[in-house]
């Protein structure tokens, strides 16, 4: 299997981050496409097993006895062909070459399991002795199991797959058209100056939850490959320009630092994403994660955001000047006001930069102010 455009799946660096991308990286090598998962599928077709390790080092050589030393060019058909013998197949971390053939597996005993055949019961500690992913292909149930440093996961026909996946992306849709719709009403609030912590909480929350679906149907494309291009495509165009607002919304509206009461943008980020879904749902635990206390009369008191988000809307306007102008003008508001002579006091702003921020605030005010009203 080529390794130019697949994630290799090694080792885990022990954090649950680090044990998501061991998996991701899995799946990766495993979906339909690949050339191991034709060789996994060719497997099943014939009707045989297969234990499988996707790495070698002292930890797997220790483990193992009998066999044969292969150090052969992977390929599908090798990999069908081999695992007639009866033992486990063990190759290189970048899933180039078969490096062993038909050993027997001897992992720790004491290692903890609760898998009951005997080849999901080896797969399952040498993956948790020597943290590499390991493959179980079993012929009596007839499916592919991953275990990757103690989870195991099952793989499934596309079909199934797509299945959820394009439930999932009519949720996504869905909830889409209602975080424009809160956007569109933040903008024209905010161009009135009657925005308050209940209307930024309703976009902070529409915007966590639409980030959240489009990551688990971004893991369904990972599981995908090949079959899930058409699906990636419409991720990528309902998605775009999520990311960059959330952060946005977060610099315009985290509190000042107080002597009692600090939180920093990123802070305010970390925090909405370990948000559990039931606490999403409540808008006074989100304001929470935003810096405000989240009592009914803090969620009703007004606020003013300081122009990152509108400003960030204005065509051709490089962030360093975005941060020069919220800088100098303290707030969206007298950003508004401000006139062409105004605007070219900040430094790096000329006249014909200027007369831009200046027609592009307009347009946005208008155009937002239209969009609530008519």
């Amino acid at each position: 299997m080529a390794a130019n455009d697949r994630a290799a799946p090694g080792r885990s660096g022990g954090s649950s981050s680090g044990n998501e991308a061991l998996m991701r990286a899995t799946l990766s090598a495993v979906a339909p496409g690949t050339a191991l998962r034709d060789g996994l599928e060719r497997i099943l077709r014939g009707n045989t097993g297969g234990l499988i390790v996707l790495g070698m080092d002292k930890s797997v050589e220790a483990m193992c006895t009998g066999g044969f030393v292969m150090d052969v060019e992977f390929a599908a058909t090798r990999l069908r062909e081999l695992c007639k013998l009866d033992g486990a197949l063990i190759l290189d971390k970048d899933l180039t070459k078969i490096l062993r053939a038909g050993v027997q597996l001897v992992p720790d005993a004491s290692i903890p399991t609760e898998e009951t055949g005997t080849r999901h019961r080896t797969a399952d500690r040498v993956s948790k002795q020597c943290g590499f992913p390991v493959v179980s292909v079993s012929q009596s149930m007839h499916l592919i199991a991953l275990y990757v440093d103690g989870e195991r996961r099952v793989l499934e026909e596309s079909a199934a797959i797509l299945s959820r996946a394009n439930q999932a992306l009519a949720t996504l849709e869905r909830y889409k058209l209602r975080l424009d719709e809160v956007a569109g009403t933040l903008s024209a609030l905010e161009i009135e100056d009657l925005v308050t912590v209940r209307d930024v909480t309703a976009v902070a929350q529409r915007l966590e939850m639409v980030r959240r679906i489009a990551t688990e149907i971004a893991e369904y494309v990972v599981e995908l490959g090949t079959d899930g291009r058409l699906l990636s495509l419409q991720l990528d165009e309902l998605i775009a320009g999520v990311e960059p607002e959330r952060e946005l919304v977060v610099r315009d509206y985290v509190p000042e630092p107080t002597a009692k009461r600090s939180r920093t943008v990123s802070e305010a980020l970390v925090d909405l994403n370990t948000l559990s879904h039931t606490e999403l749902l409540e808008l006074p635990v989100v304001a929470r994660a935003l810096g405000y206390s989240g009592s009914p009369e803090t969620l009703d008191s007004a606020v003013s955001p300081r122009g990152y988000r509108l400003l960030a809307k204005v065509p051709r306007l490089p962030g360093a000047i975005i941060e020069r102008l919220v800088e100098h003008f303290g707030g969206l508001q007298k950003l508004l006001a401000a006139s062409v002579d105004d605007l070219q006091t900040v430094d790096g702003v000329g006249e014909a930069r200027a007369r831009s921020v200046r027609e592009g605030l307009s347009r946005l005010a208008e155009s937002s102010i239209l969009e609530r009203y008519v």
